[in-house]
């Protein structure tokens, strides 16, 4: 949608978040698969049974990623997904407790597999210390989302085996091999183990956390983590070996990947004070894989598209709208960042090109690919991707929906959320916590631990505020800055705004493309009246299923709710190529009407207030309209107070 960036970037994300539920609760592929085609005859996602399924690069990525979304939705089915998946992980994929690597997650599984010993293309029972530091680091945000204890556990088995096995490094030899047996930890015996990975930012995250928590043995996390540092600074980040990173491929001194060093660069723009050079490292790295000849970069309309790895000859992956939407998020997120930390305006346009291309060519529609244009991989079109995107509502929250409220970005894990019309309530893991959020009210009030927050001047970027504790609001942008050290429990409170609607979006509970619907079948006590709404497959501007009329060219519909409900309304796209019109009635409310362009994706919103029961759509030249996200209001939507204890806690 041109004109709502907000929309755009939004609808992206939570459309990877409603094929993931989506898979969750019907074929489970992300357990088993890296990677999935399309049936273009009924758009059922197929299993790619011949590819390796990259098992530790999903659970940390999608821990990145929920880690965002459940603050951003409320949506409390987004730490059930990710809980359940990471479960599985470490009951069907860990290393035995006698080995060199004990108790620590294996990095892929053969196709299909239900357990989890890595890729037996590249041997057997191996590991990849890079992936068991992301991974521990994604088990320590999940143990300071839930509370739960055997997360924190199995995070500490990660940094203990990474600090018994760490060893100085080398120029070719790093700290951690980029591949080992995990029984004795050696890289030799096989060529596709691999004794160098520059990826050594992952376990310094690992550690820097569990050292900041007081957990585990904080003594040898820091004189290994101090090693690891001397290593990066001495080697990659002068001779630019940014290689040994990626799963599916033999270990080369020669191929090298952006992965690193933009994740490095990330790290450093969120903790500067952990780097007395951030600015300069963050700005070369940058620099280095926009202009490395390495592998290719594409200029399209401003934005710059980036493949992922190479050595100069070949390369992965392919052209603009074939990939790769992950590492060109990954790149905007490094510039976005890098704008919100420092004010320099040209990084902000240059991500904003890029995140917009991001948002428009990914999907599930004909017209949008993946890499190699039928595979989809649920690292990075459904994680990766999205937790990257999400980095742009933090770090430049204008770009979140402007008619919405939304947590967009916090330094401490967020433990519980609720929002309501005109407030809302969190909390934070820690004390102190510098949060941002996008509002659609007028705020007037912030308090933590039920103590008021003193007002300060308002900000333009993500820069901490000049206090201990206060908040800055911009009236116009309606952007929203806490800072907050004396408390976990914050509420804002303001006047206007609009409560959260709830959303039916067609895609659970499934129904195959070209399903008419009856009663009841799609929830949420709507009633379909036979014969007129049908089950469209993901087509133009509606990347998952979505609703259409029985009747190409129909000119009426309706449909009801079971109790009194607010219709807030649906977002429509008309695929032909003239305007049609949808206008929606209710008994006793004014008529609203729409017009939209062809080819035009637009949300209609009602503007009503006053709960009915029976919804009538009144349509011209409807043969091209499919709809989507129906939006509702049921009830006072009344939410009870977000305490730590309560909000989003078990």
């Amino acid at each position: 949608m041109p004109t709502s960036t907000g929309y755009s970037y939004s609808a992206h994300v939570l459309g990877q978040w409603a094929i993931l539920w989506d898979q969750y609760q019907r074929q489970r592929l992300p357990y088993f698969y890296c990677c999935f085609a399309i049936d273009p005859a009924t758009a059922e996602l197929v299993p790619d049974r011949n590819w390796a399924n990259s098992t530790g690069y999903l659970r940390a990525m999608m821990t990145g990623f929920v880690e965002r979304l459940y603050p951003y939705t409320g949506d409390p089915r987004t730490l059930v997904f990710l809980q359940d998946l990471v479960d599985y992980e470490l009951a069907n994929g860990t290393t035995p407790a006698d080995y060199a690597w004990a108790r620590v997650p294996y990095p892929s599984a053969d196709p299909g597999s239900a357990r989890y010993t890595g890729w037996s293309a590249h041997g057997t029972d191996f590991i990849e210390p890079h992936v068991v530091g992301g991974d521990g680091y994604a088990y320590l945000r999940l143990y300071e989302m839930t509370g739960k204890a055997v997360y924190l556990g199995a995070a500490i088995d990660c940094a203990d085996a990474l600090a018994r096995n760490y060893k100085p490094g080398t120029a070719r030899v790093s700290p951690w091999p980029g591949r080992a047996y995990a029984r004795d930890g050696a890289a030799r015996g096989n060529p596709r183990m691999f004794a160098y990975s520059a990826n050594v930012v992952d376990p310094i995250m690992l550690f820097d956390e569990l050292i900041r928590l007081h957990r585990g043995n904080t003594r040898r996390y820091r004189a290994v983590r101090h090693g690891a540092w001397d290593w990066l600074m001495r080697y990659p980040m002068k001779n630019a070996r940014w290689s040994g990173y990626f799963e599916d491929v033999p270990g080369s001194m020669d191929n090298l990947n952006q992965v690193i060093p933009l994740e490095f660069a990330r790290y450093v723009l969120l903790h500067p004070e952990l780097d007395r050079d951030w600015r300069r490292h963050a700005r070369d790295l940058i620099g280095w894989v926009k202009t490395t000849p390495k592998w290719p970069k594409y200029r399209v309309l401003g934005a710059i598209v980036t493949t992922e790895q190479g050595d100069g000859k070949t390369f992965c992956c392919n052209a603009p709208n074939q990939c790769c939407d992950s590492h060109s998020a990954r790149l905007a997120a490094a510039e976005a960042l890098y704008y919100a930390r420092t004010g320099d305006a040209a990084y902000r346009e240059d991500a904003y090109r890029t995140y917009n291309w991001v948002s428009y060519w990914q999907g599930l529609p004909g017209a949008a690919h993946a890499p190699f244009a039928d595979q989809w991989w649920f690292t990075d079109e459904f994680a990766d991707g999205p937790r990257r995107l999400m980095d742009a509502f933090w770090a430049v929250p204008e770009w979140a929906p402007d008619d919405e409220t939304h947590l967009v970005g916090a330094s401490s894990v967020v433990t519980g959320i609720a929002y309501g019309a005109g407030w809302v309530r969190y909390a934070t893991f820690d004390a102190r916590s510098d949060d941002v959020l996008r509002v659609d009210f007028t705020v007037q009030s912030v308090t933590v631990d039920g103590r008021p927050l003193r007002r300060v001047a308002s900000r333009t970027r993500i820069a901490s505020l000049a206090c201990a504790q206060g908040y800055a609001f911009d009236e116009k942008t309606r952007v929203l800055r806490i800072r907050h050290a004396l408390g976990r429990d914050v509420e804002v409170r303001g006047i206007g705004g609009a409560r959260t609607p709830d959303y039916v979006t067609f895609d659970t509970p499934h129904r195959p493309a070209g399903s008419v619907l009856r009663p009841n079948d799609a929830g949420a006590g709507i009633s379909w009246p036979p014969a007129t709404w049908k089950i469209g497959a993901p087509i133009g501007k509606f990347g998952t299923f979505n609703l259409m009329l029985d009747t190409a060219g129909a000119q009426n519909a309706a449909l009801s709710f079971s109790t009194p409900t607010v219709f807030v309304g649906i977002d429509a796209y008309n695929g032909a190529d003239h305007d049609a019109t949808v206008t929606v009635t209710a008994p006793g409310l004014p008529a609203q009407s729409f017009i939209l362009g062809p080819k035009a994706l637009r949300r209609l919103r009602t503007g009503w207030r006053t709960p009915g029961r029976h919804i009538e759509f009144r349509f011209r030249q409807a043969e091209g309209l499919r709809f989507d996200n129906l939006a509702y209001l049921r009830g006072q939507g009344q939410v009870p107070g977000c305490k730590r204890s309560s909000c989003g806690r078990e």
